[in-house]
């Protein structure tokens, strides 16, 4: 049992990772926030709820408990840009996506700082991830990592308009084979939500680093809009009719991608 993230392993090939479903604060770092920081309010709200479907897929789930507003899991541990050009969030944030501070005065954490973020919260969550996939890849040629997010649908400081709905990202068919992609395109566009594949949202650092289908790990990412299974509003309460409409395309998406996963694993491939 660890406090950083939870872990519930399958015997599936298939891996669905939430590093944004954190919302806990250290007490050594509590007194630094602003009152808007204590909201966590970008939170990545009930995706273990929306999600639990993946247990009878024989998923394994790796969730972080730690907010993303002490250290984001899906950056990269230099804070390289994503998306150069475009106005992003950083390894240890410093505003909210609304622009908000996130931190009193003079209580922005420094490089020392950060570098221990890194290796007391980052590295453990990665370690997890990358221990996880080595034990499915032990058993099976290709495995598929399922990278859940969700963002508010609205967001101007961050992108034009409202999102899609469902935002599929494998850098431009780099993370995942292409027939792994299609199944999960299908089902999207099967689906009657709004939804486009590697728009604004390609695939985090999670996506990027650990996928290779060259070498059997095909990884996905969905930045799904909140909008379609809770409310957008404090206190981001789960809606469970809306949830109720979205979760059956969660699950074609997944299943469709999975069964091509196994069927390559059952073809020798």
């Amino acid at each position: 049992m660890t406090d950083l993230f939870s872990l519930e392993r399958g015997p599936a090939p298939l891996i669905v990772s939430i590093p944004h479903l954190g919302t806990r604060l250290p007490e050594s770092l509590r007194d630094a926030y602003t009152d808007a920081a204590l909201s966590v309010a970008d939170t990545d709200w009930h995706l273990d709820r929306l999600y639990a479907f993946a247990k009878s897929l024989g998923a394994t789930i790796l969730g972080a408990r730690v907010s993303r507003y002490v250290i984001d899991l899906n950056r990269p541990p230099n804070d390289e840009s994503l998306y150069p050009g475009q106005t992003t969030t950083s390894l240890c944030p410093t505003e909210t996506f609304r622009g908000e501070p996130l931190y009193r005065e003079g209580r922005v954490p420094d490089a020392a700082e950060r570098t221990r973020r890194v290796a007391t919260y980052w590295q453990p969550y990665h370690d997890a991830l990358h221990a996880e996939l080595q034990r499915l890849r032990a058993a099976y040629a290709n495995v598929l990592l399922w990278e859940a997010h969700s963002i508010a649908s609205v967001l101007p400081r961050l992108f034009e308009n409202k999102l899609p709905d469902l935002n599929l990202g494998t850098q431009d068919g780099r993370t995942a084979a292409a027939p792994v992609e299609a199944a999960a395109v299908r089902a999207a566009a099967a689906s009657g939500f709004s939804w486009v594949a590697n728009g604004r949202f390609k695939g985090g650092y999670i996506t990027r680093q650990f996928g290779a289908p060259q070498d059997g790990i095909h990884a996905i990412q969905l930045e799904m809009c909140q909008s379609t299974y809770m409310s957008e509003q404090a206190p981001f309460d789960y809606l469970p009719a809306l949830a109720q409409q979205v979760e059956p395309t969660l699950r074609e998406m997944v299943g469709g991608a999975l069964e091509v996963v196994e069927a390559m694993n059952a073809a020798g491939r």
